[in-house]
C-alpha cells in the first residue's frame, strides 16, 4: 500500500472546519506539521501538530476529534495523533489568501 503523502493529509484537513469561522482548518493557517510514519501491516501513523486561533477556543475538543476522524479514514492510515500546540501562538497573517478572499480581509 503506497505511503500517505502530507499533501494528501492536508487534503483531507481542508475538510475540518471550526465551527465558528466558515474557512477550513488548513486555510485558516491552524496546521503547524504532519509527520507519517510506518505502522504495522504496511500501514501509517499520522501525527499533526496543531493550534487553535486562542486558548479559550470553546470548541477545542471537537476540533481535534474532527481532525482525527477524518485522517482515519485516509486509506492505510492506522491511528491519527493530534497534538494542540500553543507556540508560535496563532495570528492572522497565518490565514492563506483563500481564507482573506473568504473573510473579506484585503
Amino acid at each position: 500500500m503506497p505511503t500517505v503523502t502530507q499533501e494528501e493529509v492536508l487534503s483531507a484537513l481542508k475538510q475540518c472546519y471550526d465551527p465558528e469561522i466558515p474557512v477550513n482548518i488548513v486555510d485558516l493557517g491552524l496546521i503547524y506539521g504532519v509527520r507519517v510514519e510506518p505502522a504495522a501491516e504496511d500501514q501509517q501513523d499520522v501525527t499533526v501538530d496543531m493550534t487553535l486561533t486562542s486558548q479559550g477556543c470553546p470548541a477545542h475538543v471537537m476540533i481535534g476529534e474532527q481532525v482525527k476522524s477524518r485522517l482515519e479514514q485516509l486509506p492505510g492510515v492506522r491511528n491519527a495523533n493530534v497534538n494542540v500546540v500553543w507556540e508560535p501562538a496563532w495570528t492572522p497573517e497565518r490565514l492563506s489568501e483563500d481564507a482573506r478572499k473568504q473573510l473579506g480581509i484585503e
